[in-house]
C-alpha cells in the first residue's frame, strides 16, 4: 500500500477530496515528525508507536577495500507494533499464552 492508495481510501472513507485528504494526512505525518525530532514518543493506541532509540557507534568495513571504518553513533526512529496489530497480522501471541505470562503459570 502507498501514500497516494491511503489517501484514496481516506477520501471514499470521509467523503472528502483527495486534495483535502492528503492534506490531512500529510498533516499527520507532519505532526509525528516533529514529535520524534524533539525526542517524544508517539503513541497510537492499539495499533502502536513510534519512538527513537540511539545507536551507538560501531565498527564496519568499507565492503569494497575491507578496510575498517568507525559508524558513527546516531538516532533512529523506530516503530513497535501494539498488540492488536500484532494479533491482527498473526504473529503476536495468543491470547492463552498472554494470560498464562502474567498468571505466572
Amino acid at each position: 500500500m502507498t501514500k497516494a492508495d491511503v489517501i484514496d481510501a481516506v477520501a471514499v472513507e470521509a467523503e472528502l477530496s483527495r486534495r483535502r485528504a492528503g492534506e490531512i494526512l500529510d498533516l499527520i505525518l507532519n505532526e509525528i515528525k516533529g514529535a520524534l525530532q524533539k525526542g517524544d514518543r508517539v503513541a497510537l493506541n492499539p495499533f502502536g508507536s513510534f519512538v527513537v532509540r540511539a545507536r551507538r557507534a560501531r565498527e564496519g568495513r568499507n565492503p569494497k577495500t575491507g578496510e575498517k571504518i568507525t559508524i558513527a553513533a546516531r538516532k533512529v526512529p523506530v516503530f513497535v507494533a501494539g498488540t492488536s496489530l500484532k494479533d491482527a497480522v498473526g504473529g503476536g501471541r495468543s491470547r492463552a499464552k498472554r494470560e498464562k505470562k502474567v498468571s505466572g503459570l
